[in-house]
C-alpha cells in the first residue's frame, strides 16, 4: 500500500483531536456517548436490552446525530462511514455502495428494516432517514436471530456472518411536528424535503417526501468505459409514511404498517444512457405482550426492485442499441415469541421465512426474458440467554432452508430447474461486568452463503463444453454453499458518562469459498467451483468524549489483515480480499457554540484496496483521505417554531480518489439551505 501517504493521513487523524480540543473540560457533559436511552439496543434479542446485559458489541447512531452528517452521495451508507470496521465504498449518486465489514466482503453483513432485512446495494440509495428513530450496528455474528437476504442479484444472497444493520423507524410520537426544508448547491443540485407527525388518541403516524434534481457531474476516471459526453443528470423523488396504533401502550400492544416508494429517473451522461427505476418498501409489523415475561413480535414485508436502463452502441455511435431491465420482489417474514425468566433470562424462540422472485430481460427490439428464477427460504431459531451474578451467557441455533428454482439463466433453459440447501447454524457469547465501568465480552457464530443462480445453472449448458462460440459459464449443480464462522473479543470501559473507550479484536473465516475457474480459453468458458478460503482479523480501537457541554469528540482505528487461499488457482492464493482496507480511521468533532451555531467535522482515512482476488488482473487503489462538514445557525428560535440555516462541506480538500471499475469521486461539493421545524 501507499504507506507513506496513509500514515500522514493517520497523523491528521491523530492530531486534529488535539488542535481543536485543547480546552480545559468544565461543566457537565451534554450526553454519554452510548446512547440517550441508558444505551437500551434491541437487535441483538429482539428486546430492550442494555449494552451490558447482552454479549454482543451494539453501537447506536441517533437521531439526532443524523441530522449532522454530511452525505456527499446521498446514500444512508454513508451514515455508516465513520463507524468501528466499515468501509463505505459509493461509487456515485446513481450507484450502489461496494465496500465492505469486518474484513470482509459487502455480501457478508445484512442491512435490516425494524428487524426485517432489506438490500444493502440499493435501499439505501432509497430510504428517507428523516423516517428513522435511530440506527443500531451490530458488530460480529448475527445469523441465529437474523437470516440471509435472498437478493439474488449482483453477489447472490446475502449474510449476516460479520455483523448486521438495523435502521430502526420512528414510533411513539410524543407530540406533533412539522419539518421543512430545502437546499440549493453544487452541480445544480435542489433537494426539497418535507415531514410531519403527530398522535390521534392511539394512533401515532407520520409522513414524508422529498424531491432532488442534479445535473451531477462526471464522475468516471479518464478513460472510463462510463464515457460521459455531458452532465449526468437525475431526478429523484420519495413519498414515505407509517401508522402506528397502539392498542395498549404500557403492554407495548400495537399495529404498524410502513410504506415507502422512491422513484429514480436520469441518465449517465450520454443522450441513450438513460435509466428509470422504481423502489417500493412496505414494513408490517405486531407486538403484544401478554404478561411481564412473555411477548409476540410478529412481522412481515414486501420489497419490490424495478429496475430498467439503455445501452447504446457507443463508440461507433450514440444510437440506441437495447433497453434493459430487472424486477425483483421479495416477500420476508418473522414471527418471535420472548420469554423473560428468573435472573433476568430471556428465551427467544421463532421462525421466519422469504420468498423471492428475479426475472431479467433485454430489448433490442422486441423483449427477450434472460434470467428467470424464484428463491424460497425457512428457518426456525432457538436463543437463551441467561444472567448469573457478573455474567451474562448467551448460546443459540438455527435450522435453515432454502431452495432455487430457474426457469431460464443467461437466456437458455438451464441443465437443472433447481437447487436446495440445508443448514444448521449456531452462536454463542458471554459478557462480563467484573465492576460499573468495566465489561469483557466474547462471541461466536457459524454461516452460509448459497451459491447465485449463475453459478449453479450455469449461462451455457454443459453441452456446450469446448463447443466453437458458446462462450460463457457452465453449469455445477454440485456446488456446495459457502461456510462461515464469525469471532470477536473486546473490552468496553467506561469511567464516567462522558468518555468511553473500547477495543475489540475479530476474527472472521469463509471455507468453501465459490471461485470461478477457466475450462476453455477458445471457446472463453468458466465454472464456479468450491475451492477456496477466506479469512480476515483485525482489531478495532475507539474512544469517545464529551469534554464539555460544548465539545464533543470521537476517534476510532481499524486494523484489518485478509487473505484469500485458492489451492485451484496460483493466481488467486494469497492474495487481499477485495474491498478491505488494511489500516482505516476516523475521527469526529461536534461543537455546541455560542449565537446558537453548531458545528461538526469528520475525518475519514482508508488505506489501499483491490477490485479483485487475480494477483495478474487486479487493480490497486491508493489510500485517500475524506473531510467533511457541517454547519448550522439558528436564525429565529420561539417555543413554538424555528428557523435554522445550514451548509453542507463534502470532501474539503477535493480528494478525486479513484475507486474500482473506473468510477472516482467528484471532489468537492457543498450546498446551503434552511430548515424550518414548527
Amino acid at each position: 500500500m501507499r504507506l507513506g501517504r496513509f500514515l500522514g493521513g493517520l497523523a491528521a487523524v491523530m492530531v486534529l483531536p488535539g488542535l481543536v480540543l485543547a480546552q480545559p473540560p468544565s461543566g457537565e457533559a451534554t450526553r454519554t456517548y452510548v446512547d440517550e436511552l441508558g444505551c437500551i439496543v434491541v437487535t441483538a434479542t429482539k428486546t430492550p436490552k442494555a449494552q451490558e446485559q447482552i454479549t454482543q458489541k451494539v453501537d447506536v447512531i441517533t437521531q439526532e446525530e443524523i441530522e449532522f452528517y454530511v452525505s456527499g452521495k446521498r446514500n444512508i451508507s454513508e451514515l455508516l462511514t465513520f463507524e468501528p470496521g466499515n468501509f463505505v465504498n459509493v461509487l456515485s449518486r446513481n450507484d450502489a455502495n461496494w465496500g465492505s465489514v469486518g474484513g470482509l466482503g459487502h455480501k457478508y453483513n445484512t442491512y435490516m428494516l425494524n428487524g426485517l432485512p432489506i438490500d444493502l446495494f440499493v435501499d439505501p440509495q432509497s430510504l428517507d432517514p428523516w423516517a428513522f428513530q435511530r440506527i443500531e450496528i451490530q458488530r460480529g455474528p448475527a445469523s441465529v436471530l437474523y437470516p440471509n437476504y435472498l437478493f439474488m442479484d449482483f453477489a447472490g444472497n446475502q449474510a449476516p456472518l460479520a455483523g448486521t444493520i438495523n435502521f430502526i423507524l420512528k414510533d411513539r410520537i410524543e407530540s406533533p411536528m412539522t419539518k421543512l426544508a430545502a437546499d440549493y448547491g453544487s452541480y445544480n443540485t435542489f433537494n426539497g424535503r418535507a415531514y410531519h407527525q403527530n398522535r390521534v388518541g392511539p394512533l401515532h403516524f407520520f409522513v414524508g417526501g422529498q424531491y432532488e434534481y442534479s445535473d451531477y457531474t462526471n464522475y468516471g476516471t479518464d478513460p472510463s468505459w462510463l464515457n460521459m459526453i455531458d452532465d449526468p443528470e437525475y431526478t429523484k423523488g420519495r413519498l414515505y409514511g407509517q401508522g402506528t396504533l397502539y392498542f395498549d401502550e404500557l403492554k407495548d400492544h400495537k399495529l404498524s404498517i410502513f410504506v415507502h416508494n422512491t422513484w429514480h429517473s436520469g441518465d449517465v451522461g450520454r443522450p441513450n444512457r438513460g435509466f428509470d427505476h422504481q423502489y417500493t418498501t412496505v414494513n408490517a409489523g405486531y407486538n403484544i405482550a401478554f404478561s411481564d415475561s412473555l411477548g409476540l413480535q410478529a412481522k412481515a414485508g414486501y420489497r419490490n426492485y424495478d429496475r430498467n436502463w439503455e445501452e447504446d452502441n457507443f463508440p461507433r455511435d450514440l444510437e440506441l442499441a437495447s433497453r434493459n431491465g430487472v424486477n425483483q420482489w421479495i416477500v420476508p417474514g418473522d414471527v418471535t415469541l420472548t420469554f423473560k425468566h428468573a435472573g433476568g433470562g430471556t428465551l427467544t424462540f421463532g421462525t421466519d421465512f422469504q420468498y423471492a422472485d428475479y426475472v431479467t430481460f433485454t430489448e433490442p427490439g422486441e423483449r427477450i426474458t434472460l434470467n428467470d428464477a424464484a428463491a424460497y427460504q425457512s428457518g426456525i431459531f432457538l436463543q437463551e440467554q441467561l444472567a448469573w451474578r457478573d455474567w451474562i451467557f448467551r448460546a443459540g441455533a438455527r435450522y435453515n432452508y432454502m431452495k432455487h428454482e430457474y426457469e431460464l439463466v443467461g437466456g437458455n433453459v438451464p441443465d437443472i430447474d433447481g437447487k436446495s440447501w440445508d443448514k444448521l447454524l449456531w452462536s454463542a457469547g458471554v459478557r462480563y461486568n467484573p465492576m460499573e465501568m468495566l465489561s469483557i465480552y466474547a462471541n461466536a457464530g457459524t454461516s452460509f452463503v448459497a451459491p447465485g443462480i449463475m453459478s449453479i445453472g450455469g449461462t451455457i449448458s454443459e453441452a456446450d463444453l469446448g463447443v466453437p462460440g458458446r462462450n460463457g459459464r457452465l453449469p455445477n449443480p454440485s456446488l456446495e454453499s459457502e461456510s462461515g464462522l464469525g469471532e470477536d473479543l473486546g473490552v468496553d470501559f467506561q469511567p464516567a458518562p462522558d468518555w468511553y473507550f473500547g477495543v475489540r479484536g475479530f476474527y472472521n473465516r469463509v471455507e468453501d469459498q465459490i471461485v470461478q475457474v477457466v475450462v476453455s480459453q477458445d471457446p472463453s468458458q468458466s465454472r464456479d467451483i468450491n475451492a477456496g478460503e477466506t479469512r480476515a482479523y483485525g482489531v478495532e480501537v475507539e474512544a469517545k468524549y464529551t469534554f464539555c457541554p460544548w465539545l464533543q469528540a470521537f476517534a476510532n482505528y481499524t486494523y484489518t489483515d485478509s487473505e484469500v487461499q485458492n489451492d485451484e488457482n496460483p493466481d488467486q492464493d494469497g492474495v487481499e480480499i477485495p474491498f478491505v482496507p488494511e489500516h482505516m480511521g476516523n475521527v469526529g468533532v461536534q461543537l455546541f457554540l455560542p449565537h446558537d451555531f453548531t458545528a461538526a467535522v469528520w475525518l475519514h482515512v482508508a488505506g489501499t484496496i483491490y477490485d479483485s482476488t487475480s494477483r495478474s488482473g487486479r487493480n490497486e487503489f491508493d489510500s485517500y483521505e475524506l473531510l467533511n462538514a457541517k454547519v448550522e445557525k439558528t436564525l429565529v428560535k420561539a417555543e413554538t417554531h424555528k428557523l435554522d440555516a445550514y451548509i453542507d462541506l463534502y470532501n474539503i480538500t477535493n480528494k478525486k480518489y479513484v475507486m474500482p471499475w473506473q468510477f472516482r469521486d467528484p471532489g468537492f461539493s457543498a450546498s446551503g439551505g434552511l430548515k424550518f421545524v414548527f
